[in-house]
């Protein structure tokens, strides 16, 4: 059975894509689950861990007033930070995280409060924010378990929006390499 990650380093390959990712609460997670996957070098660029709120505006180009309003933990700050590993990076998707892990609220936001976002090479809708996606999650659970589950959104969304874009050559090509299923 192959993981999130796994299916991710595929996906990109297949399609010879790039990854970026800015990480947060996460500490790194994200880039260490997805750098588990033989090949991921293939697709994987590299990641931004600005744990500190101004490292998020001065290596990610989050917008410094945005920060100062509404703090570290906001869905604009995840889509932002996105986007801004990707053009830091030069990747073809860009990956985020940011929230609340604990053991103590932040910014007056709880325990728990975590958005996940993507940017990547699809146009904007009415359900992006500046050209990407974000999802609000409210987890439960320890530290631990709020981090890890926010590595498993974040590469949950961003595998909903490869299997979006994803053409019949790319399906074909993927069934080819599961066995003809």
């Amino acid at each position: 059975m192959s993981s999130p990650a796994a299916d991710v380093v595929r996906l990109l390959t297949v399609r010879g894509e790039t990854l970026a990712v800015a990480e947060s609460l996460t500490g790194g997670l994200v880039a260490a689950d997805i750098t588990t996957v033989p090949g991921a070098s293939k697709a994987f660029r590299g990641a931004v861990t600005a744990y500190a709120t101004e490292l998020k505006h001065e290596l990610l180009g989050v917008d410094a007033s945005l920060l100062a309003r509404r703090g570290a933990v906001d869905p604009q700050v995840a889509a932002q930070m996105a986007a801004g590993v990707r053009k830091a990076l030069g990747a073809d998707w860009g990956l985020a995280t940011t929230g609340v892990a604990g053991p103590e609220p932040q910014d007056g936001k709880p325990v728990g409060t975590v958005f996940v976002a993507v940017a990547g090479p699809f146009g904007g809708d009415a359900d992006s924010a500046g050209g990407g996606k974000v999802e609000a999650l409210r987890l439960n659970g320890d530290r631990a378990e709020i981090r890890m589950e926010s590595v498993r959104s974040v590469l949950a969304l961003l595998l909903k929006e490869l299997a979006g874009e994803q053409t019949g050559n790319e399906l074909a090509q993927d069934t080819e390499q599961n066995g003809g299923f």
